[in-house]
This record gives C-alpha cells, sequence and structure tokens, in this order.
C-alpha cells in the first residue's frame, strides 16, 4: 500500500519569540535572527526531500519554508495558523499573572479558551482539517513526500492527537527549524485518523540534541505561542 510522507516542521524565530510575548494570530515576520539561523541549520543539515510545501499563512510561516524548502511550490493551508490567545496577545507573562482570567487559562483544558480567543477543542478541531486536506490533495496530486511549516502550538498538538506512538504534547517541543518525519497511508488514515512518527527531523546532529537524539535543554511549559 502506497505511503505518503509528511516533514512537519516549527518556524523560525520572529522578534515577538525574542520578546517573550505570546503571540498566535498576530502576523510577525522573522527576525534578522530568526532567518540568520534557519539558513545556518539548512547549510548544515540534511532535510528530507519533499515534492511540494503546505504552510501557515502566517508571514514567519511562508518565509521559514522558502528558507528550509528553495524551488518548492508552497500552498497555503489557512487551518495551519498558530492558536489565537485572544486579549492576551502581544503581552507578556509578567503583564498578565495578577488578571484572574489569565490563571484561569493556565488551568488548561481543552474548552477553557483566552478572553476573546481559541479552546484547545477548536485547535485540535484544526489540525485534524489541516491534516485530512493535506493527504487528500497528496492523494490526488499523486505526491509521496510533502513539507508541512507550522507553529509550535500545532505542531506539539498534531503529533499528540494524531502521532503514533502516543505521547503528550510537550514531549514534541523541538527548537526552530526542526520537527518530525511521519508516515500515513489511507487505511491508517480512513480507519484510525493516525500516523506513524518516524522520527526528528534534520539529523540529529544538529543544536539542541545529542547523538542518540535527546533534548540538551529543557522546554518551559508556560507555552507562549509560535
Amino acid at each position: 500500500m502506497k505511503g505518503y510522507r509528511l516533514c512537519i516542521l516549527r518556524h523560525g524565530r520572529t522578534k515577538a519569540n525574542e520578546e517573550g510575548i505570546y503571540i498566535g494570530k498576530t502576523d510577525y515576520p522573522l527576525s534578522e535572527e530568526g532567518k540568520r539561523q534557519l539558513k545556518e541549520i539548512y547549510e548544515s543539515h540534511e532535510y528530507p526531500k519533499v515534492e511540494k510545501v503546505y504552510s501557515s499563512p502566517l508571514e514567519r510561516a511562508v518565509q521559514s519554508a522558502e528558507i528550509l524548502f528553495p524551488d518548492r511550490e508552497i500552498t497555503e493551508v489557512d487551518d495551519l495558523r498558530e492558536v489565537d490567545f485572544g486579549v492576551f496577545e502581544g503581552l507578556r507573562a509578567e503583564e498578565l499573572i495578577n488578571l484572574d482570567s489569565y490563571k484561569k487559562w493556565l488551568k488548561g483544558g481543552l474548552d477553557n479558551p483566552p478572553p476573546n480567543g481559541e479552546s484547545l477543542r477548536n485547535m485540535m478541531v484544526r489540525c485534524y482539517t489541516a491534516l485530512n486536506g493535506i493527504i487528500l490533495d497528496m492523494m490526488h496530486e499523486d505526491i509521496t513526500s510533502a513539507g508541512i511549516m507550522t507553529h509550535s502550538g500545532i505542531l506539539m498538538n498534531m503529533m499528540s492527537c494524531f502521532g503514533l506512538p502516543k505521547y503528550k504534547p510537550m514531549e514534541f517541543a523541538c527548537p526552530v527549524g526542526h520537527g518530525y518525519e511521519v508516515l500515513v497511508t489511507a487505511q491508517m488514515w480512513q480507519q484510525g485518523y493516525a500516523f506513524e512518527i518516524l522520527g526528528k527531523v534534520p539529523d540529529y546532529s544538529a543544536v539542541g540534541y545529542n547523538d542518540a537524539g535527546e533534548a540538551l535543554f529543557e522546554y518551559d511549559e508556560d507555552y507562549s505561542g509560535d
């Protein structure tokens, strides 16, 4: 049975990331340092060869796709955009820490969105919609390998929801320009909405991992968007 490979990646850094503010729907471009970092990773590491790239429409993702997959067709997929943080957009955690609405949101839950923002449940539905559309398009176009350029929150939840074996979202946290390669067949997707996780990309020698592919640093679980 034919298999379809997807390389799901986190885009590069923006000024907002560097300043530690919440960004989701806000359309920040890559910072100059973010561009430099991605170009360095591209030049020193090997990414899977893909025939087409599907990207979040936000500028930081499209720019990242252009750097890591030059000369490849890029199709923007609206449902790959980052979660909407509502009234928390553009603010730092220290500016929000005393707000009751912020404390409530930090408790988590599928139906506990930020004020005027998006719930985790809705984001997970978007992850399914995006993946389903991408897989169907690959089948229709007879494409067997593609890249997905998206955001940290989308990547982590997409991997946790649909990836096999199963892990918690934060266990899929990864550096910018990095991600995972997965394999899906028509049967796997139609019967179980699942894909097989093949491994991390690019190779394990990348900054942030040791030779065993183990993270050399810890991630802050107070996720502020990407």
